[in-house]
């Protein structure tokens, strides 16, 4: 797949990308600052289901901060993504946290392009498909690559960390 170079006036994960030089396509839509569930809304305005829209969640461990990346319609599992993170136990980072580490707004967090990289796990689910959807860095823009490519650019593992509602 040709790489597309979309560096001027893009967002640190779109920067980060075309450094990579790897294939993504920005998928950017509406965003509507009533809605409550930020990923929901991403699915459904870009008519993708929401087990291919994934969001990004940090947790405070014993070890420090780490990054969780589950999809939409889950929620993150703390103690499995604690001990995919190698620690004893992980609580959600406080959302001043969340913004202040990463660079990034609440809503809009990427995995990809953080100000500080952290270990990150990417649900195991995101392998079963061809691409998938991330945060491009701000609420209403979006990012679809390959799961493989999402774990090489965030140095991610894959573990089962989401878990329904």
């Amino acid at each position: 797949m040709a790489k597309k170079q979309r560096t001027a006036g893009g967002t640190p994960a779109t920067v980060t990308l075309d450094k990579a030089g790897v294939h993504y396509e920005v998928r950017a839509y509406e965003h509507d600052p009533s809605v409550g569930s930020y990923g929901l809304e991403a699915a459904e305005a870009l008519g993708v289901e929401p087990a291919r829209v994934f969001k990004t969640l940090l947790v405070h461990t014993d070890k420090g901060l780490g990054v969780g990346i589950v999809p939409v319609d889950t929620l993150l599992d703390l103690k499995a993504v604690a001990g995919a993170l190698g620690a004893k136990k992980a609580t959600m980072a406080d959302p001043a946290v969340a913004e202040r580490t990463t660079g990034y707004v609440v809503g809009g967090i990427s995995p990809i392009g953080q100000k500080k990289r952290l270990p990150t796990v990417l649900d195991a689910s995101a392998t079963a498909f061809g691409t998938v959807l991330v945060s491009g860095g701000k609420r209403g823009f979006d990012l679809e690559l390959a799961p493989e490519v999402l774990v090489e650019v965030t140095g991610a593992t894959t573990a089962p960390i989401a878990r329904r509602a």
